[in-house]
């Protein structure tokens, strides 16, 4: 198992540097024009710059702090409204077309008109953010309630347990892989909303640098921009990997799970 994993870790180092030297000798040899992407070289000296004056810590913080409270605030509703719509059929058949027609709008194109409603603050990140994070979470959140065991609730009642037991101890834990496969998907989702908000009206950010470099052609400082975009959403997601495997560590593996496990120690 071990060998394996220290296998796939070398090939992703491997084919990164890869990209990385092909990148910069196709520009420096003028394949293509370099305006449009920068050189990896390029794009570590702007790092360099961009942390010694103090930006990078500046802009980092602002987006990260729209985005994770909106990821706060969009899995708390989510997970509430997935829940009761998810337990309540009548409801769910209401409200779940009005919801899914409103999911259905471009969010990119309701941006302007949340700015003109929450400012040029931050509320109006967060709340975009909030907004892209609750339709991932909240229809995992519906899935995640309609697929439990009707079995296991018929016997959770028969041994007398009250809703809000049921709720808890059955409804809530059977939902935890689909609402953790929403929130991993939310989390791309509030970098992409606190980005989107500020790209169109803000005074920092990444969103705010990235369309303030675009009009001078600095095309550096927007690779670096996404290059750390890319090393937070990567962190984000390794801890949610932590957080998952602490959450679902009441799960027992399956025989099949097992029976891999035991197949691939025998081929080492």
């Amino acid at each position: 198992m071990e060998k394996k994993r220290y296998f796939i870790i070398t090939m992703r180092l491997l084919l990164i540097g890869v990209f990385v030297i092909s990148w910069e000798w196709s520009a420096r040899k003028q394949i293509y024009n370099p305006l449009f992407t920068s050189y990896p070289s390029a794009i570590v000296k702007d790092l360099v710059e961009f942390y010694t004056s103090g930006d990078l810590i500046k802009h980092t913080s602002v987006t990260l702090h729209e985005a994770l409270t909106g990821l706060l605030y969009g899995t708390i509703v989510g997970v509430i409204v997935g829940l009761i719509l998810g337990q309540f059929e009548m409801l769910g058949k209401i409200l779940l077309p009005i919801i899914t027609a409103i999911h259905g709008i471009p969010q990119l194109t309701l941006a302007p008109v949340y700015i003109l409603w929450f400012g040029l603050g931050l509320t109006s990140k967060i709340f975009l953010a909030g907004l892209m994070v609750f339709f991932n979470v909240f229809f995992s959140t519906y899935a995640g309630v309609r697929n439990v065991e009707p079995k296991l609730i018929e016997s959770a009642t028969l041994l007398g347990a009250t809703k809000i037991q049921t709720l808890f101890h059955i409804v809530l834990p059977s939902s935890m892989p689909f609402i953790l496969s929403g929130i991993r998907v939310g989390v791309g989702s509030s970098l992409v909303g606190a980005i989107i908000g500020e790209y169109i009206g803000a005074s920092a950010g990444f969103g705010w640098m990235i369309a303030y470099a675009s009009s001078f052609f600095n095309i550096a400082r927007v690779m670096s921009c996404i290059l750390i975009l890319l090393i937070v959403g990567i962190i984000l997601n390794f801890s949610l990997d932590k957080i998952e495997n602490y959450l679902l560590r009441w799960r027992s593996p399956s025989n099949l799970s097992l029976q891999n496990k035991k197949n691939l120690k025998e081929s080492y």
